[in-house]
């Protein structure tokens, strides 16, 4: 039994990899926040795909919260390890940076890039020891390209894509991958506030991509297929940004 853990699973991207990974035979574990009925319902869908898995509640943003929940995961497994760690939970809080509040600054930075410290850090142990790990950080066109509106989101992942390119090359001998997936515009409930007719004319495929085509790229680099392939980001967003 595979163990795979997915921050931020409980709804659009993070449940459309959990679901997937299920697929692959790993046993899931869905990272949650506050909104413990849709973490079940991607339980429930994790068991449809023939899967099985937890549900583990905790902040990414505290080291205090994720050291904990992780801690008590490891008393409760004795001898098994995550082997898998979907780097995937992300807030966005839009505004110029001329009118942008420290606490839309810190708030995003903390979620979306600190907690990947936080939690690589913990888990990354294990992996080195096993000699065995997939790292995967779900990024963003913003953090390759960077987004007007978005300096805050754009800082964040774009260090989580420079931390993935440096840490690949700390532990590639021990057979331990990081790779980056970098969505574009993706139909979700973090997306459903933005014009997507207007958007949409901006990108060669002329749609939205769907959380299921980004969480393909993330099963494929959780796989023993891609032992070959660290430091890299996959993008997935229609031709819009190469």
């Amino acid at each position: 039994m595979r163990y795979a853990l997915v921050t931020g699973g409980s709804r659009g991207i993070g449940r459309a990899i959990c679901t997937s990974l299920a697929k692959d035979g790993f046993y899931v574990i869905i990272n949650y926040n506050s909104n413990t009925e849709e973490a079940e319902r991607t339980l429930a869908m994790v068991s449809e795909n023939g899967g099985s898995g937890e549900i583990m509640q905790f902040d990414v943003a505290s080291q205090e919260a994720a050291d904990k929940a992780l801690q008590a995961w490891q008393e409760r497994n004795e001898g098994k390890y995550i082997h898998v760690l979907v780097n995937n939970a992300g807030i966005r809080k839009d505004a110029l940076v001329m009118w942008m509040k420290n606490e839309e600054w810190h708030d995003v930075l903390n979620t979306n890039l600190n907690s990947f410290f936080y939690i690589t850090r913990f888990l990354i142990k294990d992996m080195l020891v096993n000699k065995f790990g997939r790292i995967i950080n779900v990024v963003s066109l913003s953090g390759i390209k960077g987004l007007p509106g978005q300096a805050n989101y754009s800082a964040a992942k774009g260090g989580v894509i420079a931390a993935t390119k440096a840490l690949a090359q700390e532990i590639a001998k021990k057979n331990v991958t990081v790779n980056a997936v970098a969505p574009g515009f993706i139909r979700t409930d973090m997306t459903k506030d933005l014009d997507e007719g207007q958007l949409k004319m901006m990108i060669p495929m002329g749609r939205f991509g769907k959380p299921e085509e980004v969480a393909a790229a993330v099963r494929f680099l959780a796989s023993d297929e891609a032992s070959y392939i660290t430091g890299s980001v996959i993008n997935v967003n229609g031709g819009l940004y190469t």
